[in-house]
């Protein structure tokens, strides 16, 4: 590899640590290691090409284009979570994966689309899933971080919001969203 194109790989990787919080070769790689997968049975429950998921590891291709797949690695993050805690099992989350390969995406607050809903996804998971990927699909992680550091000394509770939403892990926010429900 020239440096031309190491330089365009870490950028590459760069951009995908600020829209999706770390590299997705090394996302990837966790969820395949957590969800006993390999990288063809992950690029099937994705709904990506097994060359495209190959392109976005190795840093050769920096954005995921569909917003559908970009749900879809949030329910497997969310998948990788439950079994590692011991909530889920294995042949539970055998059956989750399928359902999460034929999720459609959509909005889960509208109604539009398909979202996974069953093995105990509840209301409170989908809303704040939705504020998540309406967060992101504005600012990049690292810019929405920025922004809270700005209001953090004036405005301390939007700034945590902004943190916990914008740049947190699901099963976060969901703490967050049940602690300020009255």
């Amino acid at each position: 590899m020239d440096a031309a194109q190491q330089e365009a790989t870490a950028r590459a990787r760069e951009l995908q640590r600020s829209w999706y919080g770390e590299p997705l070769g090394a996302l990837f790689r966790r969820l395949i290691d957590d969800l006993g997968l390999n990288q063809a049975r992950l690029a099937a429950v994705l709904g990506l090409s097994a060359p495209m998921l190959s392109q976005l590891m190795s840093g050769q291709r920096a954005k995921i284009g569909n917003p559908a797949v970009v749900q879809r690695v949030q329910a497997l993050q969310e998948l990788s979570g439950q079994v590692a805690d011991g909530s889920v099992s294995a042949g539970e989350a055998t059956d989750r994966m399928e359902e999460i390969k034929k999720s459609q995406g959509g909005s889960v607050l509208t109604g539009t689309g398909q979202t996974t809903t069953t093995g105990g996804a509840s209301t409170v998971r989908r809303v704040v899933r939705e504020i998540q990927s309406l967060l992101r699909s504005v600012a990049a992680a690292g810019d929405i971080i920025d922004a809270a550091d700005s209001l953090a000394p004036t405005h301390p509770e939007l700034a945590e919001f902004l943190r916990v939403y914008g740049a947190g892990r699901t099963a976060d926010a969901v703490a967050h969203y049940e602690g300020h429900q009255s």
